[in-house]
Parts: structure tokens; sequence; C-alpha cells
């Protein structure tokens, strides 16, 4: 009778846990354009003391002498996500985060604590390879999504159900990528390279040409349309680069 009853309570929880999907991989680059000259900053707006071009790179830098005045932002000026592709490297350190907004909203006014604030959907940046504090999540910076916090994880094709944020909120429907999977697809101290697709409430993340994020949002909370913008984290010196920055509406 143990074994019957062993057997059957491994076979109930495999039947509730997901398999990992096959390692699907990003669509061939089509129509893309530079959004990034990789000589100087023409069409980007940031804190001069902080960002600058190195190396052909956007790079964002903090010390112990020149800090953050908060979380803060280099600005694309150009134009506005809605519908679109993006494809771009980034590289860090590992003692602080970084992120790429998008669908986002430029903050402002007199209580802000520096010009350029901004809010809205983050593609988490970090030198980090253990799940699941990894680059890649979706993370509503500033709460303007819903004041979701780690809206949807590496790893996870989910779909958010409701309008808040209590339990059953979220439904994970598929695992994309496990622990041993990530860390042998991140390249740490090095160039990782990203893809981000978003149309309508569905937005996918792509890791080294690898997906690691499926995500539907609600239709009530879903940002739809918004500002372009990489950060720089207040707190410890760190840096962050990004570099062959490219990208296209999606009609």
């Amino acid at each position: 009778m143990i074994r019957i009853l062993a057997i059957a309570a491994l076979t109930a929880f495999a039947a509730n846990t997901f398999a990992a999907e096959d390692g699907q991989t990003a669509p061939p680059e089509s129509g893309l354009k530079s959004i990034f000259n990789g000589k100087d900053l023409s069409g980007w707006d940031g804190d001069p003391r902080l960002w600058s071009v190195k190396d052909g790179a956007i790079r964002g830098e903090t010390t112990a002498e020149i800090r953050a005045r908060g979380n803060t932002f280099i600005i694309w000026q150009d134009g506005v996500t809605k519908d679109f592709e993006l494809r771009l490297s980034f590289r860090c350190n590992a003692t602080n985060n970084s992120g790429i907004q998008y669908r986002s909203k430029h903050i402002t006014g007199d209580k802000v604590r520096n010009k350029w604030i901004v809010r809205g959907y983050q593609h988490e940046i970090r030198n980090q390879n253990k799940l699941p504090s990894v680059s890649g999540f979706i993370y509503d910076e500033g709460g303007l999504a819903g004041g979701r916090g780690r809206t949807c994880l590496v790893g996870e094709k989910a779909i958010w159900k409701k309008e808040g944020q209590g339990k059953g909120s979220k439904q994970v429907t598929a695992k994309l990528i496990d622990r041993a999977g990530f860390e042998k697809l991140f390249k740490l101290d090095d160039w990782n390279d990203v893809v981000i697709i978003a149309k309508g409430t569905h937005i996918q993340h792509y890791l080294n040409n690898r997906l690691i994020l499926d995500f539907t949002d609600s239709p009530k909370l879903a940002l739809r349309e918004g500002i372009l913008a990489f950060q720089l984290h207040a707190g410890k010196p760190m840096w962050v680069e990004f570099k062959n920055i490219r990208a296209k509406d999606i009609k």
C-alpha cells in the first residue's frame, strides 16, 4: 500500500509540474535601424556627469565621488516604443543592477530627485547567473504598471489574469529555462545579447538568442506605449554599457 501511494503521489506531482519547453530562438533580424551612432550621445539625454560613450558603447558609471541622485536614466529622444522590436548587447559589473525601460514614462516636476526619472516596464540587467535575480525579468519600475514589482520572472511563460496583485493574478503556463540552463546561457563579465519584442499585451524577452520570458499582461494594467531608456542605479558604485542598439516598429 505504501508503494502504491508513493507512486500515486509522484504521478500527481509530475502532472502539476511544468516541463521545460524546447528552447525557442529569436526570429531572424529584419528591418531594424540603429538608434545609437556609436560615437556620441546624439539623440539621447541623461546626466552628463554619469553617461558617456566609450569604445562604441553607451556607458553609465557612478563612483564614490560621483553618485547618482536616486535611480537615473538616459532617455532615447527620437521615438517611442509601442509595438516594437529592440535588439542590443550589454555588459555590467556585479555591484548593482541596471535595466532597459520600455513603454515607460519620463517623470518630471519640482519634487523629483533628478531630471531623468523613468517609470514603467523594465527589462532587468544584472551580472548574475543564479535564478531568480538575473537579467531578463520584467520589473515594474516605480509602480507605473500596477505596482507589481517583479511582474514576470525569467523562465516563466505567464498570463496576468486579474487587475490586482493578489494570489492567482498571474498564471504560469510553462517553464522556458531552468537554473542550470540559465547558468550555461548567461555570460558573466561579458557581453550578452538581448531581444525584446512587444505587440499589444504580449511581451517576449530573449537572451543570447533564446526565449527566456513570455508574458501576456492584463489589458487593464498593460502599458501600451512610452519611452525607451537605460537605468543607472543609485547606491554602490557601478557601471553598465549598451551597444549595437537597433529597433523597429511592428505594424
